[in-house]
């Protein structure tokens, strides 16, 4: 028993640990550090990207110059899954202590080196560094602005080109790199903060006299002579057996900015007004949904319960028609009962994760400098609410007469997450065969299926069993004991035709911040708007329940009463919509080449789509539960 008791104290520490490292990196108040003049600034390498294959590499997997060990920064969970490798480098600068022309080692190129450098200059690899927990980044001047500039993240491995006279394309090697690191200095006191990290790459063909030693001198560029590497020099061409010679410059600049605002150069957006016109965009959908709404709900059903409750004898009513022809057939249970309550306790959970992460995000806990810190957290809440998956699905397992709990539990705690484990894990091996630092490691691979079966699975568990127990919810209307049959439906009421329909207004309300969305995952950009994003969140929600309830009513009034599968499918749809929306943007603006990266794109949006089904899905599905029962509750039944 006390080994029983030490495993869980076990599991529940871990997962302390685990969200405090998810969390403490960047917490609003955190203390910045302060560097005095001549202290060490250590920069550290990140993973190399593209845009074009989404295959994240380790910085060593290229032939770059090496430091004595490298040595492994610690990774939180989102960030192995990110493809982050964080790890030492060869490049130390000192506090406000300028340098020139830094020599950091010289290469000779074989065969398989050269190529591996040409392969990922073809692809647009970018390296990313880090110093002081900020991303290294790129300005470059906007043609279509004055003054604007935009960051781009890491600089080029390199580039490709022609010399003057020749149509042979070359590729160039940025070998040159020159680093401003911008600071912010204490009035009162020595020491200074960093604020910035940019740089400028070149690719120069370094020449010396002589043969090469440890204190050879270069031509090319010259602390002594003051000679610095401009654009001019002629580029650093990669070819079997040429001679590359890596060097850096570093400047400092003092800075306005201040320690807290640092990162809002990174996180500016430059397209406000899109956002803005986004919001009014989905809100006028809603007002419409609204204003459909309180007409059914104050004009036609007021107009429709007062009728019917003034009806006096059993033969007029009979005479009526319309949605209280069906009360006694409207809350019959479905067919695939079980299922629907699944899908309905999925949907709960993925509510719930979504809903306490924002809230998370908008107190500025999941900050981009805390990298990794929102993929964590959305693991670890996904798992935690596992909770209510239970309890919902358990509750309305038992209103649907269903007496085996356990059974429907076990569905609730692993449908969803195999099917996406399964995606997910032939992807990891597509990646792992790749090479790509992308490859979720199998320890990380362990960590996940441990929080899934140790902590998931039993909280689904403890919620199905306080579902489970609690009072059967009452119908408002007696069902009979033989179905009612349903009339012929007119086209547009045909379930498919209206299911379709129902799909395209959520869809509508979501689609311009789904765009950004999609840009900072698969264009590797900064995606920081959660106020924006937290508004359409909330609009999303409206007009989920609205569209249902509307197509619902019209449904009833035609006499079907077969409305539980179709409230769940009406708004879920819009992830059919989701998922063409991704085609859509990978054809239009991606310029993914290698079949692999098509089939990482298609099968993650495919994770992303069948989400976004479940959740809108179960926002339908409740608000036409509530719209029912409170219809059905409002009229006398004779």
């Amino acid at each position: 028993m006390a080994g029983h008791r030490f495993h869980v104290a076990w599991i529940f520490s871990l997962f302390a640990l685990l969200f405090l490292r998810a969390h403490c990196f960047y917490l609003p108040g955190v203390a910045p550090e302060d560097f005095k003049k001549g202290d060490p600034l250590l920069v550290k390498v990140n993973k190399l990207t593209s845009t074009k294959t989404q295959l994240p590499y380790s910085y060593y997997s290229l032939p770059y110059c090496q430091p004595e060990n490298i040595v492994d920064s610690a990774e939180n969970l989102g960030e192995v899954l990110r493809g982050d490798r964080i790890e030492n480098s060869p490049y130390v600068f000192k506090m406000r202590e300028p340098q020139m022309c830094n020599i950091v080692c010289r290469k000779i190129l074989d065969k398989k080196t050269a190529k591996a450098f040409k392969e990922k200059i073809d692809d647009e690899y970018r390296v990313n560094m880090i110093l002081d927990n900020l991303p290294l980044v790129v300005p470059i001047r906007r043609p279509d602005q004055e003054n604007a500039v935009v960051y781009q993240h890491g600089f080029h491995v390199g580039l490709r080109g022609q010399y003057a006279g020749s149509k042979e394309e070359k590729h160039f090697i940025n070998n040159h790199l020159t680093f401003i690191v911008k600071f912010h200095k204490d009035p009162l006191a020595d020491s200074a903060r960093i604020v910035g990290f940019e740089v400028k790459p070149f690719s120069v063909k370094h020449e010396y006299e002589g043969d090469w030693n440890e204190k050879t001198r270069l031509t090319t560029c010259d602390p002594h002579a003051k000679r610095a590497v401009t654009s001019s020099e002629s580029p650093q061409e990669v070819e079997e057996k040429k001679e590359i010679i890596f060097t850096y410059d570093v400047e400092f600049q003092e800075s306005e900015i201040k320690w807290a605002s640092r990162w809002d150069t990174y996180l500016l957006m430059a397209d406000d007004q899109i956002h803005w016109f986004s919001i009014v965009n989905s809100l006028m959908i809603v007002l419409f949904l609204s204003g459909m709404v309180a007409m059914i709900m104050l004009r036609t059903l007021y107009r429709d319960i007062s009728k019917y409750n003034q009806l006096e004898t059993q033969e007029e009513a009979q005479e009526e028609t319309g949605w209280k022809l069906v009360h006694g057939d409207v809350f019959r249970p479905p067919a695939n009962s079980d299922l629907l309550c699944v899908y309905v306790g999925t949907g709960v959970q993925f509510f719930g994760m979504i809903l306490v992460t924002m809230i998370f995000a908008l107190l500025g806990f999941l900050s981009p400098s805390n990298r990794g810190g929102l993929m964590t957290a959305m693991l670890l809440l996904w798992v935690f609410m596992g909770l209510f998956a239970g309890y919902s699905s358990a509750r309305l397992y038992k209103m649907f007469k269903g007496t085996e709990w356990k059974k429907i539990t076990l569905k609730t705690a692993f449908m969803f997450p195999a099917t996406v484990f399964v995606i997910f894990f032939v992807l990891n091996a597509l990646i792992w065969g790749q090479k790509s630092s992308g490859a979720v490691p199998f320890g990380t691979m362990f960590a996940l299926v441990l929080l899934w079966f140790g902590i998931s699975v039993p909280l689904v568990f403890v919620g199905s069993y306080i579902g489970f127990k609690k009072p059967t919810i009452e119908d408002p209307v007696k069902t009979n004991k033989i179905p009612r049959q349903i009339p012929e439906q007119a086209w547009y009421m045909n379930p498919a035709f209206s299911i379709l329909i129902g799909g395209i207004l959520p869809f509508g309300a979501v689609f311009i911040e789904l765009f950004f969305i999609l840009t900072s995952i698969w264009l590797h950009q900064f995606y920081y708007i959660f106020g924006f994003l937290f508004i359409v969140f909330v609009i999303l929600i409206v007009t989920c329940a609205e569209i249902t309830v509307v197509l619902c009513y019209f449904q009833l009034c035609s006499e079907d009463y077969l409305w539980w599968w179709r409230s769940y499918l009406t708004s879920g749809s819009s992830a059919l919509y989701l998922f063409l929306y991704a085609a859509f943007y990978f054809f239009t603006k991606l310029e993914i080449t290698k079949p692999v990266s098509g089939v990482l794109y298609f099968g993650y949006m495919l994770i992303v789509s069948y989400a976004f089904f479940v959740l809108t899905g179960a926002i339908g599905f409740y608000a036409c539960f509530w719209f029912t029962r409170l219809i059905y509750s409002s009229v006398k039944i004779d």
